[in-house]
């Protein structure tokens, strides 16, 4: 759980490269495309490019470099060839690599084309949510704290936090503990150490905080049909505070803002 700065270091060019990854889709004209045409895309650049592994390829049986989910679709989208990225869409990739065998884990929703107010605001509130609670961690801190600070900003702005998925440790493994949830009292639960890495990744409804799972056995959905979002960092535990592993190019004014 807490890692040595050898293993820190390891860690910080996967999440590097990971950043990299989603650069790269920034760049990218997601209009028209599948969702199979994304994954492809990344699939190759991670492979490729960055000579590193799609951790998520084979991950508890699943089959692709990434989980891409379209508007009511909370989590977990498989990507699909019939299915076309629109004008006006929200949509989550969330990615994970390995290189020298440590895995970064990251996501980001992205606003494709003329995206409707309400769709930028949930998105823009959601990313803030991931700020506030990122801003939370640093030594003699507690996971609660993270949590608290995410649900109250999403609270105060009329969303809601999905509790079934959460941020994890991360490491070696894709999921190691702790658990790190997205709603939670001050001061509550395990206090944080120097050197331990999780994800923070928040998911945040516009309607219901109910979800439900696809027949597919992983596409987790809305329940009322309404909008989710998420953004998710893999972070570090410093000797001062937190380091962003997975930073991406322009979200260093982010960090400083949260």
């Amino acid at each position: 759980m807490v890692k040595t700065p050898d293993e820190l270091a390891l860690m910080r060019v996967s999440g590097r490269l990971l950043a990299s990854v989603f650069e790269m889709l920034d760049e990218q004209e997601l209009v028209g495309q599948s969702t199979l045409q994304i994954n492809d895309l990344v699939d190759r650049f991670i492979s490729v490019d960055l000579a590193a592994r799609p951790a998520s390829k084979g991950q508890y049986g699943f089959e692709y470099a990434l989980n891409c989910s379209i508007n009511d679709v909370v989590c977990h989208g498989i990507p699909d060839a019939g299915e076309i990225i629109r004008d006006g869409d929200i949509i989550n990739f969330d990615i994970t690599l390995e290189k020298n065998g440590y895995i970064a884990d990251s996501s980001k929703t992205y606003l494709v084309g003329n995206a409707p107010p309400a769709a930028r605001k949930l998105v823009r509130v959601a990313q803030e949510a991931m700020w506030q609670g990122i801003r939370q961690v640093r030594p003699g801190a507690h996971i609660g704290d993270i949590g608290h600070a995410i649900e109250r900003h999403a609270k105060k702005n009329g969303y809601v936090i999905v509790r079934e998925y959460c941020g994890h440790g991360i490491g070696r493994d894709m999921h190691e503990e702790p658990q790190v949830l997205n709603f939670g009292r001050p001061g509550s639960g395990e206090k944080l150490r120097e050197g331990m890495v999780f994800t923070v990744e928040p998911m945040v409804n516009q309607g219901t905080r109910k979800v439900a799972t696809a027949d597919d056995g992983w596409t987790v959905v809305t329940t009322d049909g309404k909008l989710s979002a998420q953004f998710e960092h893999t972070v570090a535990v410093t000797k001062t505070g937190v380091d962003v592993l997975t930073l991406r190019r322009g979200e260093q004014a982010m960090l400083r803002a949260s």
